[in-house]
């Protein structure tokens, strides 16, 4: 069968007419949203990319009422935890036929509120979140005006949430260190209002307490989560004497583990050999540094998919899903027989 000429339209009609079959068969056949697997409906199918067809899927969708349009709000691409969870949600947004439009927030609520209103002006079928804060209004909004809504990677505790199990990872990092033999141990976290913060710092926390460490308030440190928060709590926590500094650190993300390397390699303190570190979210970066870098994995594709599953079934429970984060262990966490106990 021949392809149209170049510049032809090829309309649904004439894909119904080289199918033999109607119009509405065809439509049915070709709707993304329910891929049949039938003879008939593949037949068509193998017609209409032999003809060229390009189903209008922007026209189908006003008609009714959907633009098959998700807006994705975070704090900054910059963030390479953020630019990957977006990359993962739009491939999970294509596979259920929707387009994923991106805007930042730079972490500030106002900013946040002023993004989110800019991508709802847009008549986007549902909102994905990867800004929450504790005390956050903009989730509480978007349940009172009904809007289809998902958060990633933090929650409120209320609204639907795709998110690893935060305090699981921080149990695992500091447990890890603690079955290396530390107890002089450090944790520099991300702000109080994240339940990203929170949750790593609890979980870290048990397992401080179950191998009955008391840890030093001065060395939980909340910082921001980039590499500057990383680098100015490890001045705070290396500047000292080998005695009076911890021995291990768990840094809760993997930015604020590589402000904690700088820090290190200006007091001349060796990773993975005077210092043990672990970090968090496994970027593709940390297993390539010079010392590559212990880190918890957090399964964002998985996240993803979760997430759209949210905002497609939002009646679906639970609401707050969130998935296992596993330990991956590297140099950076060095061997019992280089650390004192």
């Amino acid at each position: 069968m021949e392809r149209a000429l170049p510049g032809a339209i090829v309309t649904l009609k004439d894909v119904a007419a080289a199918s033999g079959v109607s119009i509405s068969t065809a439509s049915r056949a070709l709707d993304e949203r329910t891929p049949s697997r039938s003879a008939a409906a593949i037949h068509v199918r193998k017609i209409a990319e032999e003809l060229g067809y390009r189903r209008n899927s922007f026209a189908s969708s006003l008609r009714r009422g959907e633009t098959r349009t998700l807006g994705v709000l975070v704090p900054r691409l910059s963030d390479t935890v953020m630019a990957l969870m977006f990359e993962e949600l739009e491939k999970a947004a294509s596979a259920r036929g929707y387009f994923a439009m991106v805007a930042t927030s730079g972490d500030d609520p106002e900013d946040e509120r002023s993004a989110a209103e800019t991508l709802l002006d847009r008549n986007v079928d549902g909102l994905i979140l990867a800004t929450a804060r504790l005390d956050d209004e903009l989730p509480r909004r978007l349940r009172e005006r009904r809007v289809a809504h998902a958060l990633v990677l933090r929650t409120d505790g209320i609204s639907p949430s795709a998110l690893g199990d935060d305090e699981i990872g921080g149990y695992l990092a500091v447990r890890h260190l603690i079955d290396l033999g530390h107890r002089d141990i450090a944790v520099v976290t991300g702000p109080a209002f994240t339940s990203t913060g929170t949750a790593r710092l609890a979980g870290a926390r048990k397992a401080l307490s179950e191998a009955g460490i008391q840890p030093r308030e001065e060395w939980l440190i909340a910082a921001g989560y980039g590499i500057e928060n990383g680098y100015s709590a490890g001045e705070t926590l290396l500047g000292h004497t080998a005695g009076n500094r911890p021995t291990a650190i768990f840094a809760a993300n993997d930015n604020i583990a590589m402000g904690v390397i700088a820090a290190a390699h200006h007091h001349r303190i060796e990773i993975g050999k005077d210092l043990a570190l672990v970090g968090y979210n496994d970027i593709p970066l940390a297993a390539r540094l010079s010392t590559p870098l212990t880190s918890v994995r957090v399964p964002l594709d998985q996240i993803a998919a979760t997430a759209i599953d949210l905002i497609m079934n939002p009646g679906k429970e639970p609401r707050i899903r969130k998935s296992l984060p596993t330990l991956i262990p590297r140099e950076s966490s060095g061997a019992p027989k280089h650390f004192p106990r």
